[in-house]
């Protein structure tokens, strides 16, 4: 095959499982799958090897899936692939983290020979235990586990296996319902896999397959050769649940590769915020991949020049049994904890820190006594701010490192009796800089007439705000009470009794720059749209008495600034 018509089947594998991916966001039955994006799909070769991923996805997924096939391979037996099964898991150690995402994969047959894999994984609203949050002491309390087995032999679906599943979890409709869409997925992917060789006339997946790794190996070399050869440290303290939790890594560029090494960072914690070492890796060979090479397509080729360790019993490499339900709040630290280092040998590069984690929450919702109500597990994704760049303003309201979207106030109320009575953007959150951070969000959350609810909360940020960069002031902490002021935890469940709402203010991403630095017309964008509040704009950064009304004034007028 010519370089031209490799490149062309390249292409068209990438929009293969994307067509894999947005199936899955069809016909999911979660909201954290058809509103959220909590999801990955990608193809890879008979031994295993990723060739291709879907741009919708989650980091956190696909990288992690990444080294899952693998796994169901050695699990099932090379010689135990047959055409028409279709395999699962929900295991946090050979899958992605925790037992809330569910990865189904399925062997590709073309002509009767076994070419390849599909496989996808998507987050389920519950999983049986506990429910999801950090409350759990063990990975035993957090749900039913799924080993790597055969969900299909030959194509006839493991009815037990159903029926054991509906038994443990408290949305059954909902968890098999996203099982079947995950296989349907793969098997979209499939059709398309069997198109595409049948256009080509190829036998096997071995040449592009081939083609793909080599051309991104090379690629992906020939930017970090481009490096300098330079080490550094960077670390972070974060909320953790009961006590602060401090992340540390070291860096260095070796020419051929670069290692992130975790040594330092805190050890495995009693609550269920550790991270298996899988979900570690994917999001540290995402924050080293989106700085030095974020135009190589993802494949096992361009992220194998990142070599990620921590070691074993540190929270980032959490082994089992250890609770491991809210990984991603741990997990989607690890980027701005890398760019902490980063920045140090690749200065105007990397962004300010951001909220970092998502800032979720789930309600388990029941009817009060002598009320004819409607029970409910309702999973709200939200976002904080992201940091500023180093040219450009931080994005307000947007997700990263975990790129998953804010799920609208209609998909939330429908999916329960649930009510957001509150939902916009937190003014003055963003910190102050050159480049100002991304604002977060003012949210009221409440239950339906008749209902009270435990709130189980998911968030970090309260006691340790982004920080800025480069002289960037620090983002908003996050901010949780009842509306009656009683404070909140940041993570766990916590009970709200029926007619009270939770108020949360998510938090704002760091500035980059000084605020002194920031241009004046900028100032009073912000200031005119509501970004900021006309204290800010004294006090952060410097217009006068006179300029915030003259831009007041004009916003009254209706005239643009």
């Amino acid at each position: 095959m010519s370089t031209v018509a490799n490149q062309v089947m390249w292409n068209r594998l990438i929009s293969i499982v994307e067509e894999q991916a947005q199936a899955l966001v069809r016909t999911a039955f979660s909201t954290s799958v058809r509103e959220a994006g909590d999801l990955s799909a990608g193809v890879y070769n008979a031994d295993g090897v990723m060739l291709a991923q879907a741009v919708t996805g989650t980091p956190g997924h696909v990288n992690a899936m990444a080294d899952a096939v693998p796994h169901f391979i050695r699990r099932i037996g090379a010689d135990n692939i047959h055409e028409g099964d279709i395999y699962i898991t929900n295991d946090p150690w050979e899958g992605t983290g925790h037992l809330h995402d569910i990865t189904v994969v399925t062997p590709s047959f073309y002509r009767g020979k076994h070419v390849g894999f599909f496989a996808c994984t998507a987050h389920v609203v519950d999983i049986g235990g506990r429910g999801f949050g950090a409350d759990a002491a063990s990975v035993y309390e957090e749900g039913i586990y799924i080993p790597i087995m055969k969900f299909a032999a030959r194509g006839k679906v493991d009815q037990t296996l159903i029926n054991m599943l509906r038994g443990n979890v408290r949305e059954p409709d909902q968890v098999i319902g996203d099982i079947y869409a995950l296989a349907t997925c793969n098997e979209v992917g499939q059709r398309r896999l069997i198109d595409m060789m049948t256009e080509f006339s190829l036998s096997d997946l071995n040449g592009i397959g081939d083609f793909i790794l080599d051309h991104s190996r090379r690629a992906t070399l020939a930017q970090i050769a481009e490096l300098p050869a330079a080490s550094a440290q960077g670390g972070m303290t974060i909320d953790g649940f009961d006590a602060p939790i401090d992340l540390r890594v070291s860096l260095s560029f070796a020419g051929d590769h670069i290692s992130c090494d975790f040594a330092g960072t805190s050890g495995v914690d009693k609550k269920g915020i550790n991270v298996p070492m899988v979900y570690t890796k994917a999001y540290a060979c995402y924050a080293l991949k989106c700085a030095i090479a974020p135009e190589i397509p993802n494949n096992a080729a361009s992220l194998a020049p990142f070599q990620i360790t921590a070691p074993e019993g540190s929270i980032v490499n959490a082994p089992h049994p250890a609770p491991v339900a809210l990984r991603h709040v741990i997990g989607h630290m690890i980027p701005d904890t890398v760019y902490d280092a980063l920045d140090k040998i690749l200065p105007a590069t990397v962004p300010a820190e951001g909220a970092g984690c998502l800032c979720n929450f789930q309600l388990s919702l029941r009817p009060t006594a002598g009320n004819t109500g409607t029970r409910a597990e309702v999973l709200a994704f939200n976002s904080g701010g992201a940091g500023a760049r180093p040219t450009l303003d931080g994005l307000s309201a947007t997700a990263f490192p975990s790129g998953v979207m804010t799920m609208p106030v209609e998909a939330t109320e429908h999916s329960g009796p649930v009510i957001i009575w509150r939902k916009e953007l937190r003014p003055d959150s963003g910190g102050a800089g050159q480049f100002r951070g991304g604002l977060g969000q003012y949210m009221e959350v409440g239950a339906v007439a008749g209902h009270e609810f435990d709130f189980s909360a998911m968030f970090d940020r309260v006691n340790h705000p982004a920080r800025g960069r480069q002289g960037g002031e620090a983002g908003a902490p996050t901010t949780i009470a009842r509306d009656d002021g009683t404070q909140m935890r940041g993570k766990g469940k916590q009970f709200v009794p029926e007619g009270a709402r939770v108020l949360l203010g998510l938090p704002g991403g760091a500035g980059y720059g000084p605020a002194e630095a920031r241009d004046p017309a900028s100032v009073k964008r912000d200031l005119a749209r509501g970004y900021i509040s006309a204290q800010s704009a004294v006090a952060d950064y410097g217009l006068d008495a006179d300029q915030v009304d003259a831009v007041l004034a004009a916003v009254a007028r209706g005239e643009a600034i």
